[in-house]
């Protein structure tokens, strides 16, 4: 595993300030896919990827998959008339990696499309170096640390 060096902090984000956290990531990766987005049960990872989704543009309402593993929505890009699909993964249920890649784990993550991955500690060895990693940790009333590496 490479070294993972700190790109950027946002400190005691709360809910409604959490726009300002998902279009810097757009903005800041927008060569990227794949976003690892860790942090404890309860701590906003599926708040944080409803956010980006939205800031993407889909515009139905998101859950989140944790019995699915795999939800996906769509939208439509800048400049494009295609219906473009957003993969959202959620592997806190699975056992070990043959149970991601039996979901079809390559196929979404090599797709080109964006990859927003729930407890990716799970699959940490199939992550190594493609994702961008994103940590929440609570910081109290109702805020959150939101740290991004690559």
């Amino acid at each position: 595993m490479k070294m993972q060096s700190i790109k950027k902090t946002f400190h005691a984000v709360k809910e409604s300030k959490l726009s300002e956290v998902s279009s810097y990531i757009l903005e800041n990766y927008n060569e990227d896919r794949i976003f690892a987005i860790s942090g404890e049960m309860g701590a906003g990872k599926t708040t944080l990827v409803k956010d980006l989704c939205r800031t993407l543009g889909v515009e139905i309402n998101m859950s989140s998959p944790t019995f699915a593993l795999v939800n996906e929505y769509y939208y439509f890009p800048e400049n494009s008339a295609e219906n473009t699909p957003v993969y959202h993964l959620d592997f806190y249920r699975i056992s070990n990696i043959k149970e991601a890649l039996d979901a079809g784990f390559e196929h979404y993550i090599y797709s080109g499309n964006y990859c927003f991955i729930e407890w990716p500690e799970k699959v940490e060895s199939l992550l190594e170096d493609i994702a961008i990693r994103i940590k929440i940790e609570e910081s109290g009333n109702q805020e959150r640390n939101i740290t991004i590496y690559n």
